[in-house]
C-alpha cells in the first residue's frame, strides 16, 4: 500500500513506475474515488490534475483506492509545514480535536496522541479510537432491549394475534399467529456498530486495527447485518443505563458517513472520509463560542435559517439567507459573524486585507435584515499578522452599522475563552 501525506492546496509528484512510487495508475485511481465523493462529476473540489502531479483542494481527510492511500491535512499556523512527520502529528490531532468538537464526539486529545504518533493516516487514527472505545465499552457488556416480534409459531408465545390466525393462517392450523416481547441483542445501536466494524474492516490498513476489528466482528456475529442506508438511527434509546454508548454512536455515525465503493455498483473501489475547511471551521468555531457564552444571557445560534431578503406582493418569500453564526440576547440579534477559511493579509500588503467585496456585501445584507449593528467576518490566524484578535474595523456607509474583521489562532490554548473575549470587546464597542 503506497501512501502520501499533502496539506490542502499542496501537491503531490506522479513519480515514474517503480516499487512503492506513487504512479500515474495510482494517480488516476484516487481520482476516480473523488468523483464519487466530494468533488462532483470530474472530482476537481477534492483533487484537481496537473499532468506530473495532483493538487489538493480545500477539503481534508483521507481517500483511499486500490493500492494507495492519501492524506490531505490542513494548513494550521503554528504547527508546522506538514511536510515531516512530527508536523504531521500535530496537525492530525489538532484536526481530530476539531472534528471532535463541531461533531460533538466527546473525544480527548489524549486519545489521538499515541496513535498519531505512530505514523497513521487520520482515517487509522480514527477507526483506532473506535475500537479502542467500543472495546471497553463491551467489557459491561452488548447493551439489550425488548425487541418486539410476529411470527407464526407451532406453539403459542405471547399472545395470539387473532385476526391473523383466522384469515391469513385459516388454513394452517398448525401454525400460532404469535406476538411476543424478546429481551434482545440484535437492535437499532448494536445494528449500527456491526455495520461500523464491518465497513471499517474493509479500509482498515493497520495490522493493529485490523486484528482488533477481526475480534470485534466475532462478537457481532449474531447480530443482524443492516445496510449503511438502511440503519434505523431514529430508533436508537441512549438513557442512563447505556450513556457511555452515546460518543460511539456519533463516532460511529461520522465514520459511515465516509463514502465506500465497491466495483459491483460501476464505480472505481475505494474509500473517502472528506471534510470541507470552511464547513469544519465554522462548526468547529460555532461549538466553541456556543459552549465559552453557555453562563451569560448571550446564545449561539448556528446556520439561522429564519429570514429572507426579498417577498413577492403574494407574500411568499424568496433568496433564504444562512449567516454562519447568529449571537442572540432573548429574542435580539446582537452579533452576526461569518467565518472564511482563508489567509487574511497584513494591511500593509493590502489595505483591503484580502477581504471579499462580495463577503462585504453578505454582511450588509446581514446587518439590515437582521436589524444587528455588530458583525463580523473571523479567519484563522497566521504569523503574517502581528496578533490574532481585530485586524480592522469599518463603518458601512448611510448606517451605524460596523463590521469588524478578526482572526482567531487555532493552536494556542483557550480558545474558548478568546473567542468570548473577542465578541465581549465587540458588544461593548456597539454600546458605547
Amino acid at each position: 500500500m503506497i501512501h502520501r501525506s499533502v496539506t490542502e492546496w499542496g501537491y503531490v509528484p506522479i513519480e515514474p513506475e517503480g516499487e512503492g512510487a506513487f504512479t500515474r495508475r495510482r494517480a488516476d485511481r484516487l481520482i476516480a474515488v473523488a468523483r464519487a465523493a466530494l468533488g462532483g462529476d470530474d472530482g476537481t473540489g477534492i483533487l484537481t490534475d496537473h499532468h506530473k502531479r495532483l493538487r489538493a483542494q480545500q477539503v481534508v481527510g483521507v481517500i483511499a483506492a486500490e493500492g494507495c492511500t492519501l492524506e490531505i491535512l490542513p494548513k494550521i499556523e503554528g504547527l508546522g509545514t506538514g511536510e515531516d512527520e512530527a508536523s504531521r502529528t500535530r496537525i492530525r490531532e489538532q484536526l481530530i480535536h476539531m472534528l471532535a468538537v463541531a461533531y460533538d464526539l466527546d473525544l480527548a486529545i489524549g486519545e489521538a496522541t499515541p496513535l498519531g504518533t505512530q505514523k497513521r493516516t487520520l482515517l487509522e487514527v480514527l477507526i483506532g479510537i473506535f475500537c479502542a472505545r467500543l472495546t471497553d465499552v463491551l467489557r459491561n457488556g452488548m447493551p439489550r432491549r425488548y425487541v418486539h416480534h410476529e411470527e407464526d409459531l407451532p406453539a403459542l408465545r405471547g399472545r395470539l394475534d387473532v385476526q391473523r390466525q383466522f384469515t391469513t393462517l385459516a388454513a394452517t392450523p398448525n401454525k400460532l399467529a404469535c406476538r411476543y416481547e424478546a429481551f434482545s441483542a440484535d437492535i437499532a445501536l448494536n445494528q449500527v456498530m456491526k455495520a461500523a466494524v464491518t465497513r471499517l474492516s474493509q479500509v482498515a490498513q493497520s495490522p493493529a486495527n485490523q486484528r482488533r476489528l477481526r475480534e470485534l466482528a466475532h462478537i457481532y456475529a449474531d447480530i443482524a447485518a443492516v445496510p449503511v442506508k438502511a440503519l434505523r438511527w431514529d430508533v436508537i434509546v441512549l438513557d442512563r443505563t447505556n450513556h457511555r454508548w452515546r460518543a460511539l454512536r456519533d463516532l460511529a455515525r461520522l465514520l459511515l458517513a465516509g463514502e465506500y465503493q465497491t466495483t459491483s455498483h460501476g464505480k472505481a473501489p475505494g474509500f473517502s472520509l472528506l471534510f470541507a475547511m470552511n464547513d469544519l471551521f465554522e462548526a468547529y468555531v460555532a461549538r466553541v463560542l456556543a459552549r465559552a457564552l453557555r453562563h451569560t444571557d448571550l446564545r449561539v445560534v448556528a446556520q439561522d435559517r429564519r429570514l429572507y431578503c426579498l417577498a413577492e406582493p403574494s407574500g411568499a418569500r424568496r433568496f433564504q439567507v444562512r449567516p454562519d453564526i447568529v449571537v442572540r440576547r432573548g429574542q435580539e440579534t446582537v452579533m452576526v459573524i461569518d467565518t472564511k477559511w482563508k489567509r487574511i493579509s497584513a494591511r500593509i500588503d493590502d489595505p483591503k486585507q484580502g477581504v471579499s467585496q462580495a463577503d462585504v456585501y453578505q454582511m450588509m445584507a446581514y446587518g439590515r435584515l437582521y436589524r444587528c449593528p455588530s458583525l463580523m467576518l473571523l479567519y484563522p490566524h497566521h504569523g503574517g499578522l502581528r496578533a490574532e484578535g481585530e485586524t480592522g474595523r469599518y463603518r458601512v456607509s448611510g448606517c451605524n452599522d460596523e463590521l469588524v474583521t478578526a482572526t482567531v489562532d487555532l493552536a494556542a490554548s483557550g480558545i474558548a475563552h478568546r473567542l468570548r473575549s473577542l465578541c465581549e470587546v465587540q458588544l461593548r464597542a456597539e454600546a458605547e
